[in-house]
């Protein structure tokens, strides 16, 4: 006798569904060469001997990790270490500014420190109204950095802040989140393809 599925499975099919869902959002064909327009400004900037910075909060700030090792580390070719640099790792750094100064001044301070004229800061936020975002974003645009933003779908501070904003369309943090993992995972293989690819002749 065939045993009955458990009446939950109605949930995570409904769960499953939204995130597809969503995801089909991301062939149109703005979202695509927003895509595309962000890997070719990574790539001109780390042919340019420049670094990427990325900050984010809480799942974001883990992104961040993630999306600097697949980059200092490999993500599918065999190829030398990009200089993209998580701002959330640092806990005495994080902490020290925290309690010196304030928890909104945490990614500022670095980027002061660290940031140069045509380096790229990347702002993960679900909500883009994170205010040691928006300071960060701000001290790096005065440093003559470019800003990227990966945000929901909501108009929010930080996607006017960025010189360019990639917003999931989705209104809840997971469908968010898991946009945001597959816009990083895009942008590491086309940098990849762009910077690595064996050349014609």
């Amino acid at each position: 006798m065939k045993k009955k599925i458990d009446g939950r499975a109605d949930i995570v099919k409904t769960q499953i569904a939204e995130s597809i869902r969503t995801k089909e959002l991301f062939l149109d064909e703005v979202f695509i060469r927003k895509i595309l327009k962000v890997s070719d400004l990574l790539a001109g900037a780390i042919r340019k001997k420049h670094r990427v910075f990325l900050c984010g909060n809480g799942g974001s700030a883990a992104d961040c990790q993630h999306w600097a090792a697949e980059m200092t580390g490999r993500f599918l070719k065999e190829r030398r270490a990009i200089g993209f640099v998580s701002l959330t790792t640092n806990t005495s750094e994080i902490t020290a500014i925290g309690n010196d100064y304030s928890f909104d001044t945490v990614f500022s301070r670095q980027v002061e420190g660290l940031g140069e004229k045509g380096d790229i800061l990347i702002c993960i936020s679900t909500s883009g109204k994170s205010k040691n975002l928006l300071s960060a974003a701000e001290t790096a645009k005065k440093t003559g950095m470019k800003v990227i933003s990966l945000t929901g779908k909501s108009t929010n501070p930080m996607s006017r802040k960025a010189d360019i904003e990639i917003s999931v369309p989705a209104g809840q943090t997971p469908r968010i989140q898991e946009g945001h993992s597959l816009i990083m995972h895009l942008l590491c293989y086309l940098v990849e393809e762009n910077l690595f690819a064996p050349k014609s002749c």
